[in-house]
């Protein structure tokens, strides 16, 4: 049995399971250590599923009972899986062997809830626990970060610290990971500063988290430095660079890098080039948008379903609403975002009633379930096109069908329907009614609508608001100033006007551009 398991650990490791078998069934009673061999391997092969089967007959048919090595293996193949119904299971089975003390197994087991986004049942492991080390930290500051939890993430790290543990890169990039999502340059800094002391700076994997927070941060000067310094630049380090230029309005700069990373060799997978198609559609270059399509069908990626969203949403976005369609009606599997992109593809062209229709397909002859995007899009279509029964009738069945609670930009999006349609009051009711506090979009809807229906009362009920939330959006004042002109109010246009000269205040100006060669001028 001794070598029967140097055996199966060497078939495995060289991806030959089918070999690793038919050595384990070469033996009529397997012990423990040859059963917890073939359960790791199938598990560290990528195939969690046969892991689980043959878990399951080693304890029910065969009656042998696991030790905890198995068990790490089973959890991991959970996780693997997601599955948390399993895991669960697991779990429970663990406590009855009597296992639950084990660090590597509890820390399995806290892996497992961190990957299935079960931050309850972790927080009550991580609590429960005795004993804890850097990995047990690590995966907590993790789950939290992940879960959108950064402030719980970030204390949490500085617990970890007051109580003696020392950070290693995986604690680094859960704590950067939360800095990103805060937006804390401050406490991001702080790390990077520690990395540094740790001279793990840049480490892979630490260094693609960091430059992920200074681009979050708007610091893409720091996040350029450090893209240059890393001696290791990869997929995901090209990706992230990528990504973060266009997030901060650099489309442009987007799209060279993209190019520098094809001239440095460094192939880029599907999610690069769902990257590099949203910097396009930001930029709106229909011959590009042609260019990327080509290489994504020449590299194999277009039959991913995340590719083909992005496509759709590209040649929306450039004016070609037939190609969108074409990709569309050219995908075999089409996911919710799929079917969501076509739809807000026909909004952007005006076409509601179309948008309506795909949206009716979508429920009629698939399985796919609209989710709160699908109907921010369909509504949306609605409004453009002034559908207003229609638009009213889809939110309605969004929350009574669906169950699917409206969030401030739904809510915008009606008002702005209303607003549209003239239905002023409803608009104001509606915005009473709503169970958050309305966010600027809310209230910037009404007040283009007593724009175009000359409300001056309304409009400035919404102005207060919105002078309130967000004090330094130029185009507020000059919206409101323009009502007042229109009705005649010149005293009160001037004071608006002489708030925002006094504020120092300035719209943000137009900028057209125009694609000449392989060069993108921008004025």
């Amino acid at each position: 049995m001794f070598v029967g398991s140097a055996l199966i650990e060497l078939y495995s490791k060289c991806g030959e399971m089918d070999d690793a078998l038919r050595v384990f069934k070469e033996f009529s009673c397997p012990d423990v250590v040859l059963w917890t061999s073939m359960v790791s391997r199938y598990q560290q092969n990528g195939n969690a599923e046969q892991a689980l089967l043959f878990f399951s007959q080693m304890v029910m048919k065969e009656g042998v009972i696991p030790d905890p090595v198995t068990l790490v293996s089973v959890v991991s193949a959970c996780a693997q899986l997601a599955n948390l119904k399993v895991g669960k299971s697991v779990h429970g089975f663990i406590i009855r062997m009597g296992y639950d003390t084990g660090l590597s197994l509890v820390n399995s087991l806290l892996n497992l809830y961190v990957k299935t986004g079960s931050v309850d049942n972790a927080r009550n492991l991580f609590g429960m626990m005795y004993v804890k080390d850097v990995i047990t930290w690590s995966s907590m500051i993790a789950c939290y970060a992940q879960v959108g939890k950064p402030t719980e993430a970030l204390k949490l790290f500085h617990k970890m610290i007051e109580n003696g543990f020392q950070p290693n890169s995986v604690t680094m990039v859960g704590a950067l990971q939360a800095c990103s999502a805060a937006s804390k340059l401050g406490e991001g800094k702080k790390i990077h500063e520690l990395a540094r002391q740790k001279n793990i700076e840049l480490e892979r994997s630490v260094c693609t988290a960091l430059i992920d927070m200074y681009m979050k941060c708007s610091r893409l000067d720091d996040a350029i430095d450090l893209f240059r310094r890393s001696p290791q630049k990869d997929v995901v380090l090209w990706s992230v660079l990528i990504s973060g230029c266009a997030q901060n309005g650099q489309a442009n700069m987007s799209l060279q890098i993209f190019n520098s990373m094809l001239s440095s060799g460094c192939l880029p997978d599907s999610v690069t080039m769902v990257k590099v198609l949203m910097a396009c559609s930001e930029l709106v270059i229909l011959r590009q948008a042609l260019c990327y399509h080509g290489h994504i069908i020449a590299s194999g990626f277009d039959d991913k379903v995340y590719v083909g969203a992005a496509l759709i949403d590209l040649y929306s976005k450039c004016g070609c609403l037939n190609d969108s369609v074409k990709v569309f009606e050219g995908m075999s599997e089409k996911d919710v975002v799929v079917w969501s992109a076509m739809i807000a593809g026909y909004g952007i062209h005006g076409l509601g009633r179309e948008a309506i229709r795909t949206f009716s397909q979508m429920i009629e002859t698939s399985v796919v379930k609209p989710n709160s995007v699908t109907f921010l899009s369909v509504l949306s279509a609605c409004s453009h096109a002034g559908l207003f029964d229609e638009g009213i009738d889809i939110f309605n069945r969004m929350v009574r069908e669906y169950d699917i609670e409206p969030n401030s930009e739904h809510y915008s999006i009606v008002v702005d329907l209303l607003g549209r349609t003239g239905k002023l009051d409803e608009a104001m009711c509606l915005i009473d009614q709503m169970p958050m506090a309305p966010g600027p979009h809310v209230w910037g809807a009404l007040l283009g609508a007593c724009k175009i229906h000359g409300n001056v009362k309304m409009g400035e009920i919404a102005a207060k608001h919105l002078l309130r939330l967000d004090p330094e959006h130029a185009g507020y004042y000059f919206l409101l100033s323009n009502i007042y002109g229109e009705d005649g109010k010149w005293e009160k246009m001037t004071e608006v006007r002489t708030m925002v000269n006094m504020k120092g205040l300035n719209r943000n100006p137009g900028q057209s551009s125009i694609d000449i060669g392989s060069r993108l001028l921008a004025s």
